[in-house]
């Protein structure tokens, strides 16, 4: 039987993304049914397999995207949108399989699910391009969304505190107000893709959250205080209002963590 980790990295080193999503749900539904073993025998590579498109920039560099109810507009925010999702697919297989072996069955059973929705993300945006004409990887794509990953690479509540807890519950706070946008240009089907991801993040930020207050008390140490530490420690940029208290607080992130620390 092939082990968990073997088939983890196997999803993170395919290029392709269509076939990275088939790869992270088929890892998905094999280790749900039992099919994979709890075994953690290959380390996890430093960066996923990517393909040669999209250009990758740096923040600084990154095109303005436009007006957004313009043709050219609307293409670039489902392109990032879809970077986005692409890079979550990696970010998700790898916390299960770098740092599975030292958590319990649950986290690998919660982070390789959330790999699976954000395959199903990614397919949905990448859906949505080609019915715009487009397609992922037409545009150039932040080149800055995998950082994360390496500098939180050798300690898991690190990870769970910038990933899920920072990133992801970003994505909390924008999204409605994208939502609204892309609702007042008529686009139904658009704000029913963003209403879904909306949904799924609240209990992705929830995961990370369950899990990180577990470690943290596990180490007689306050969650709050060990989440503001490790943010102020690993995470380069600022936490910005406005914050979607209500997504935040359902997910069971409220203000006690991130209040003091929000600029």
């Amino acid at each position: 039987m092939q082990s968990v980790a073997h088939a983890i990295r196997e999803a993170l080193l395919t290029p392709d993304p269509r076939a990275k999503c088939f790869a992270a749900r088929d890892v998905a539904r094999r280790w749900r049914l039992g099919k994979l073993e709890w075994c953690f025998d290959v380390t996890m590579p430093d960066r996923p397999a990517w393909p040669d498109k999209p250009e990758l920039l740096a923040p600084n560099r990154m095109p303005r995207r436009g007006k957004g109810g313009s043709e050219r507009g609307r293409i670039a925010l489902w392109h990032a949108l879809a970077h986005i999702e692409f890079v979550a697919i990696d970010l998700a297989l790898d916390m299960a399989g770098r740092f599975g072996g030292q958590m319990d069955r649950s986290f690998v059973d919660d982070f390789l699910s959330v790999a699976a929705d954000e395959a199903m993300h990614f397919a949905l945006l990448d859906r949505k391009l080609r019915a715009l004409g487009s397609h992922y990887g037409a545009l150039p794509a932040h080149a800055g969304l995998w950082e994360a990953a390496e500098d939180t690479s050798a300690d898991v509540a690190a990870r769970l505190a910038i990933v899920p807890m920072v990133l992801e519950a970003r994505g909390l706070d924008v999204t409605p107000s994208t939502l609204v946008r892309v609702r007042s240009q008529g686009d139904e089907n658009g704000a029913k893709i963003l209403e879904r991801i909306l949904d799924d993040e609240i209990r992705h930020v929830a995961i990370g959250t369950k899990h990180f207050v577990a470690l943290a008390k596990a180490r007689n140490e306050s969650p709050e205080k060990a989440w503001q530490n490790l943010v102020e420690r690993h995470f380069r940029g600022v936490l910005k209002a406005p914050f979607n208290d209500s997504a935040r607080l359902a997910a069971g992130l409220s203000r006690d963590f991130y209040g003091a620390i929000a600029s």
